[in-house]
């Protein structure tokens, strides 16, 4: 599959919004949907494999799931990757396997351990030489400068707005392409960020996260160039998974259920074709074996 890569444009472009994915299933369907770039949500994959997004999963897990998301849909990946997973060995072997994987762009952040989610008290930033040293063995790592670094900073919510304004200017000194500050608690703060700083800006709407819930125009207006909404797709479907799980339960003959996605057609017909069958049959007839 063709790897389309993150494209930004200048002042004034359309917002690019992101919704988090986190599997082969969640990928699907937000590329069914149509994005013009997709999240790879560390909180997402963690919370898939059972675990709270507390720098508990590894590099392995985290680059093995960009590849699943990768080989199902073309559509740009901006891919969480934590500190690294290490020193600088491990953040050039994350940009490199990340790269490989099919991110277009890789998210590295200036949290030490233990590293915390980005929307919860008690998180700890590193020295900001060491966050600086980190973007540049992310930047010479990589094998094409069409893979984009983002640069992360926790600092606002322990050292304050100012703090994380400064760390971001250095970040961008050091060679980053895409600049991220964390967490900040009001939209007078986001406002300050696009008038303190240069360059392509991301910001990260959480539902109930300490941002508030900004209207995509609004950021657009504000200077920002990515948003992504990493939780969006998992507490949707952990609320999905609970309602169908629980009317199984309280229910057990029931013949309906009160969620489904199968839509107009014959059911289960648009199942099929979000899973890919179509394209199974269709290699099927192609290359059948005649007996």
């Amino acid at each position: 599959m063709t790897r389309k890569q993150l494209e930004l444009s200048g002042a004034g472009a359309r917002l690019i919004r992101a919704p988090g994915v986190f599997d082969g299933l969640s990928a699907r369907v937000a590329a069914s949907i149509g994005f013009d770039a997709l999240y790879v949500t560390g909180y997402g994959v963690s919370f898939s494999l059972g675990h709270p997004d507390a720098g508990l999963i590894t590099y392995s897990e985290m680059v093995e799931r960009v590849a699943v998301i990768a080989d199902v849909t073309d559509i740009p990946l901006i891919c969480d990757a934590d500190t690294g997973f290490g020193g600088v060995a491990n953040i050039r072997r994350t940009v490199r396997g990340y790269e490989s994987a099919g991110a277009a762009a890789i998210q590295i952040e200036d949290q030490i351990a233990p590293k915390k989610c980005g929307h919860t008290d008690g998180r700890l930033v590193a020295p900001v030489e060491e966050m600086v040293t980190r973007i540049k063995v992310a930047t010479d790592s990589r094998k094409s400068d069409r893979t984009l670094i983002i640069a992360r900073t926790d600092a606002r919510t322990t050292l304050g707005l100012t703090e994380a304004i400064d760390r971001a200017h250095q970040y961008a000194q050091a060679g980053a392409d895409i600049l991220f500050i964390e967490a900040p608690e009001s939209v007078e703060e986001l406002a300050q960020i696009t008038s303190s700083l240069r360059g392509p800006l991301l910001v990260n709407m959480v539902v109930r996260g300490k941002t508030p819930m900004v209207s995509a125009q609004h950021l657009q207006e504000m200077g920002f160039a990515i948003a992504i909404y990493p939780s969006i797709g998992f507490a949707s479907i952990a609320q999905t998974l609970a309602v169908a799980y629980r009317h199984l339960r309280e229910s057990p003959d029931a013949l309906e259920f009160p969620v489904s996605f199968y839509g107009e057609g014959e059911p289960p017909g648009a199942l099929h074709r979000l899973a890919g069958f179509p394209e199974v049959w269709d290699l099927e007839r192609r290359f059948e074996i005649r007996k």
